[in-house]
């Protein structure tokens, strides 16, 4: 991770213990559109978070794929319910088009207009709050200009989703492969929450105690949370590769690599700290359905593993 990058992150940290606690988090999941207004503010207003991927000459700081990577994995460790991810989508779709629309990627990038993009009409992400959705379909890209949305009941609180359907479309151009950068970064956001879904683990097992001694010390455990503390970081290692160079193999590599990593971790996370995970008030099952939410999103694990195979295939 470059200087720069570091910076970017540790502002965003930063950020995120001062305004994203478990407090926050569950005050934004219950507000009117599901995340911080004025969190969201912050970090357009501090971090150019919505403007990372736009060049300067649109308004944007003009920064790489990794940036944005970067600040998804701070929000994907704490859970915060964000647009980003769909906000950023958008914005690189619409720089796809052979003219880019100025005004529209300036009002993305300081967080005054929300983005989605579409790759399953029936699950947007951001799509109950967009006010500009870019759909992407077939090698295609189309604007949807007018359009309707509702929301969809998911089990990840922390991720509204909305059924979209369009009124009136335009063309914007080729598809330059955004699917795969959607995959990588989703990636770099289950990443950051397998992150912090071990801390939680790890802290849980130093104060539980059994047996007159805190469970952490059991060698059988300190096994399992070391096995958990490799998967997580030999998937970052993938999807930091996957950021810099984000082909339909690296992404879907990473995406493989990171979901796989996510689901374990929240899975041993719920078992050992015992029936305590299950309860509301514990952010445990959050991580759970965070990881069950994001390994359906964009593709299921499946899908992912077909295309990856018939990719290395065509590279063979």
């Amino acid at each position: 991770m470059t200087e720069e990058r570091e910076m970017l992150r540790e502002t965003v940290a930063s950020l995120v213990t001062k305004h994203a606690g478990p407090a926050a988090v569950r005050a934004a999941i219950e507000s009117e559109r599901g995340y911080d207004e004025s969190l969201w503010q912050l970090l357009c207003e501090q971090v150019g978070a919505a403007a990372l991927v736009v060049p300067e000459e649109l308004g944007g700081a003009g920064g790489e794929l990794a940036d944005a990577a970067t600040v998804l994995r701070e929000l994907g460790r704490a859970l915060v319910p964000s647009p980003l991810l769909g906000t950023t989508l958008a914005e690189l779709a619409l720089l796809a088009a052979p003219e880019p629309d100025a005004q529209t990627l300036e009002a993305l990038a300081e967080g005054t207009s929300i983005g989605a993009l579409v790759f399953d009409p029936d699950y947007v992400v951001n799509g109950d709050v967009a006010d500009v959705v870019v759909a992407a379909d077939g090698g295609q890209l189309t604007r949807w200009t007018e359009f309707s949305s509702e929301p969809v009941v998911t089990m990840d609180l922390t991720r509204r989703l909305a059924r979209v359907q369009p009124k009136g479309t335009s063309p914007l151009g080729d598809d330059p492969g955004l699917a795969d950068i959607a995959a990588v970064l989703l990636a770099a956001e289950q990443i950051g929450a397998a992150e912090r879904c071990l801390d939680l683990t790890v802290e849980y097992t130093k104060s539980r105690v059994q047996f007159g001694r805190p469970i952490g010390s059991f060698q059988a455990l300190k096994h399992r949370m070391a096995d958990l503390y490799v998967a997580i970081a030999a998937a970052r290692a993938v999807v930091d590769d996957a950021c810099i160079d984000p082909t339909p193999i690296n992404a879907a590599t990473a995406r493989l690599a990171a979901t796989e990593a996510l689901n374990t971790v929240a899975a041993e996370g719920i078992q050992l700290h015992g029936g305590i995970a299950i309860t509301w008030e514990h952010d445990m099952h959050l991580y759970f359905k965070r990881a069950h939410g994001s390994a359906q999103l964009l593709d299921t694990t499946r899908d992912v593993l077909r295309r990856l195979e018939t990719q290395v295939l065509q590279t063979k």
